[in-house]
């Protein structure tokens, strides 16, 4: 896992937790709220690994109902797609929770913490003309009315191709990633065309 990465996952769980009007953020508060953003992580471990062996019943109980309950060939593929699906899902859980013991020992590095915390430090402090870029950014839509983890993966990206010179491709590709994995299947592609519609409005500042 690279050190950036992890910073930008522990930015995002951690941007729900700011304050909506504090006083400025001090370091031990930001440290703080990355501590409970990697209890977080490994809460959402044990969740994973609940739900996908739940999942596992589920396919093996539509297994069974193929081959017991079907009426004809068609209706016993349908469940056996199903079961599969399910059964693809709960894997899918398992990596993700296996994953999370590397990502807690890593972040207890000093280039992700700091990184993590300049991330969270320049969210708080710049937000209003973060929000401004992104406003202007949207078409048909307006932020507040976005998915919460949507609004500040779109925000962590701004604010590295704003603020921390962050090349925007590499910004708007981690921001996809995060889409992937913490949103739902549509969003990574809406989040990508909003980035895409921000570097050009940074760049149009810049000419």
């Amino acid at each position: 896992m690279q050190p950036r990465r992890i910073a930008r996952e522990l930015a995002l769980l951690s941007a729900s937790q700011l304050p909506n009007k504090p006083e400025r953020l001090q370091e031990k508060d930001l440290q703080a709220i990355v501590v409970t953003a990697i209890r977080t992580l490994s809460s959402e471990a044990n969740e994973a690994l609940e739900s996908a062996a739940a999942e596992l019943q589920q396919s093996n109980s539509r297994l069974l109902n193929s081959e017991t309950r079907a009426s004809d060939v068609e209706a016993s593929r349908s469940m056996v797609e199903s079961a599969i699906a399910l059964a693809q899902t709960a894997i899918n859980r398992v990596g993700m929770a296996l994953e999370v013991p590397e990502f807690i020992q890593l972040s207890n590095q000093h280039d992700v913490r700091d990184y993590a915390l300049q991330l969270v430090t320049v969210l708080k402090e710049e937000s209003k003309r973060i929000d401004e870029v992104l406003s202007e950014s949207l078409v048909d839509w307006q932020l507040s009315r976005l998915a919460a983890v949507d609004r500040n993966i779109l925000r962590i990206a701004t604010a590295e191709m704003m603020f921390l010179r962050v090349d925007h491709r590499i910004a708007i590709d981690e921001a996809v990633e995060l889409a992937k994995r913490y949103s739902d299947e549509e969003s990574h592609r809406f989040i990508n065309g909003v980035l895409r519609r921000v570097f050009e409005q940074l760049r149009a500042r810049k000419d």
